[in-house]
């Protein structure tokens, strides 16, 4: 069956610091690759950044769609219903405190009811040739922009 599988990582140099992303979207036999730069900001907003604009370069909801990310923050909220249970909340946590980076979990929420993607954790820095890629490309955006 055909699949469209996005590959995610985000980096920060230092937290907050200048941060990157890197996307790449594989389907059938092609492949695209994506990345960006952020001035100031933190890991967390670039590992959602990540997976945001991987879900919102897509053209179809018509194949299923795989999220794979590094990000047990992100697959967490997904999978264990977090973001459900923050939104319910009032976008408050269980310590009852807001959640950090709303207007990402906003924007994330509103692609995964468009595209119902399936999220899976993969092991950063491990042996997965394309989150390494991903994090090739996060981390040269850093490099790009602040040297």
């Amino acid at each position: 069956m055909d699949e469209i599988a996005i590959y995610t990582d985000g980096a920060c140099s230092g937290n907050p610091g200048p941060g990157g992303w890197g996307v790449v979207l594989l389907y059938r036999d092609q492949k695209k690759e994506l990345s960006g730069f952020v001035a100031d900001t933190t890991n967390n907003r670039m590992e959602l950044t990540a997976v945001i604009t991987g879900l919102s370069s897509l053209k179809t909801n018509q194949v299923p769609i795989t999220v794979y990310t590094d990000s047990k923050y992100i697959v967490d909220a997904v999978n264990q219903n977090w973001l459900t249970n923050w939104q319910n909340k009032g976008w408050r946590n269980t310590a009852k405190k807001p959640v950090a980076n709303r207007d990402l979990w906003e924007q994330l929420l509103a692609l995964n009811q468009k595209y119902h993607p399936r999220y899976t954790w993969v092991k950063g820095h491990s042996t997965n040739v394309y989150n390494n890629r991903c994090d090739e490309m996060a981390v040269q955006a850093i490099k790009d922009h602040t040297l």
